[in-house]
């Protein structure tokens, strides 16, 4: 450490620990890059396609996380290397741009880092293969364009749609339910969609999930689920036609804000302050009776005075009810949340066509169901399962399949699966690279090169041959001219994805070669890294 003094004799530092900082620099520097890159995507590698792997991942406080789905594998690894945590936001990236495709992004870009390594050990600039890799990038996306299908689909033909989102589920824990998964899915996008403007809000559909019964119990429920239940057991389970009041004031008499005592000395006195008290919650509830209301749903508690008076006046109530679910109510039931008594009015009541508490197995698990609501566009997925790993893997693959239905209502452009996409870009990429003279050409063939790593994996996964296998396809795609081939990954017996009803979207795939390129090219152009040491 180098120390200097000012003009007052005050010591101040130049250069702060240098001599125990590492460096790696040129190739050295490029080759770790592309090892850790690799690294990470040789992790993710296993669990592509239908017959994937799945992985197991502990936190730090002993939760336990299983799932196949990429960008939850990578968000729950503790990921130290900078250049992997790269490939963590890619995965992060498709993940919130599309939602699918997470665990096959990450494998393409390391195919790629994997071909420019062996280019640079050629002794071709990184540089130049970087601009080769963008080159290759536009074909194959411009390719992409020209394969691609589109398909018409209303709230009536929802089958293209059902299908679309059942090859996103197949690769998923899920798999054996995939058709009725699918199908509340498209049902659920469908029914918050505007088709007008092409546009899905997926805030208004809530994934609830609860322990108990199986897979096959998960169901599609027009409304909202509130895991509360009445707050007094001998009020009605079931009301009809409701007209809910949705408040965010406490049932109780005001407090004053400053510090009180109150002094009683006799008995009178206390008569007349419990008197005083009961006034208060007869108006309040009678507030409430007035304007019409046959449910109250309240964010705060309320005590068991109020409550026995709730329950004698004939007006059910649900207490302690968070404030994202009182918004949520409020948005499907087209109510306005109150925040003090004196604002109720008729006009601010939200209305319900079916308000009822539902109890499961043999606990005293109760749920408010509020169905058949005024703006039906907020829906409930309630999903079931033997435990509690399973809900949280089914949350995730209902979201992918959630986000594939979002994506085609937006563009309904398809491609066809099972790696057929990949090998016909593959194969129109390596036939323009003649088209290019100089070194970018290498680089060209090899991103043609790096495309066949997505097939290549789905192959072995399912635990097939994967060189034969991948050339039997493209020789076959070759000389049919037909890009619907793919890798038979289920042995089903033919290869043609489009019998097989194997769909992927568009835009998707498109991401996917984009997002891979743009950070191959950032981590192709670092040639200097500067690390502190580890102490």
């Amino acid at each position: 450490m180098a120390l200097a003094f000012d003009e007052f004799g005050r010591p101040f530092i130049i250069l702060k620990e240098q001599e125990q900082k590492t460096r790696l620099r040129g190739i050295e520097a490029q080759k770790a890059n592309i090892s850790a890159g690799r690294a990470v995507a040789r992790i993710l590698r296993t669990s592509l396609g239908p017959k994937g792997m799945d992985k197991m991942l502990q936190s730090p406080d002993g939760d336990v996380t299983i799932t196949n789905d990429g960008a939850t594998i990578l968000e729950q690894m503790d990921v130290d290397n900078q250049i992997a945590k790269l490939m963590v936001e890619l995965s992060r990236s498709q993940d919130y741009e599309i939602g699918d495709g997470t665990t096959g992004v990450v494998v393409m870009a390391g195919a790629l880092l994997e071909q420019a390594e062996r280019l640079l050990e050629r002794g071709i600039h990184p540089i130049r293969v970087a601009e080769g890799y963008e080159v290759a990038s536009r074909i194959a996306v411009e390719h992409l364009e020209r394969i691609a299908q589109k398909f018409d689909f209303g709230t009536t033909n929802i089958e293209p749609l059902v299908q679309t989102c059942m090859t996103t589920l197949s690769s998923k824990i899920v798999n054996r339910c995939k058709r009725p998964l699918s199908e509340i899915s498209v049902k659920a996008v469908l029914s918050v969609a505007d088709l007008e403007r092409k546009d899905v809000n997926l805030d208004l559909i809530k994934v609830e999930g609860k322990v108990g019964g199986k897979l096959e119990d998960t169901e599609l429920i027009y409304g909202i689920t509130v895991d509360k239940d009445m707050s007094h057991p001998q009020m009605p389970k079931q009301i009809g036609d409701a007209k809910i009041a949705i408040l965010t004031c406490p049932f109780e008499p005001p407090k004053p804000k400053t510090k009180h005592k109150v002094e009683i000395d006799t008995v009178e006195k206390f008569q007349t302050l419990r008197l005083q008290e009961q006034k208060y919650f007869d108006d309040m509830v009678q507030k409430c009776k007035d304007v019409g209301a046959t449910l109250v749903i309240c964010q705060w508690g309320f005590d068991d005075e109020a409550n026995h008076l709730l329950m004698h006046r004939n007006l059910p109530a649900v207490r302690w009810v968070g404030g994202v679910e009182l918004e949520l109510i409020a948005i499907a039931t087209g109510g306005r949340i109150v925040p003090r008594f004196q604002e109720l009015t008729p006009e601010k009541l939200g209305r319900a066509g079916l308000v009822r508490e539902k109890s499961f197995g043999t606990t005293k698990d109760k749920m408010l169901y509020i169905e058949h609501c005024a703006n039906s566009r907020a829906v409930t997925i309630f999903i079931r399962g033997g435990n509690k790993m399973m809900i949280e893997e089914t949350k995730r693959s209902i979201h992918d399949a959630l986000c594939v239905a979002r994506n085609l209502i937006r563009n309904n452009s398809i491609v066809y699966g099972g790696g057929s996409a990949e090998i016909s870009c593959s194969i129109a990429v390596e036939a323009a690279a003649d088209k290019y003279p100089g070194v970018e050409q290498y680089a060209i063939r090899a991103f043609a090169d790096a495309l066949d790593a997505v097939p290549m994996a789905l192959a072995e996964n399912s635990g097939l041959q994967p060189i034969e296998t991948l050339s039997a396809v493209k020789s076959q795609q070759i000389k049919e001219n037909n890009p619907h081939f793919g890798i038979d990954c289920n042995d089903v017996g033919t290869n043609d994805m489009r019998e097989q009803n194997v769909f992927e979207t568009l835009i998707g795939k498109q991401q996917q070669i984009l997002l891979a390129t743009q950070v191959v090219k950032m981590i192709l152009k670092i040639d200097d890294v500067i690390s502190p040491s580890d102490y």
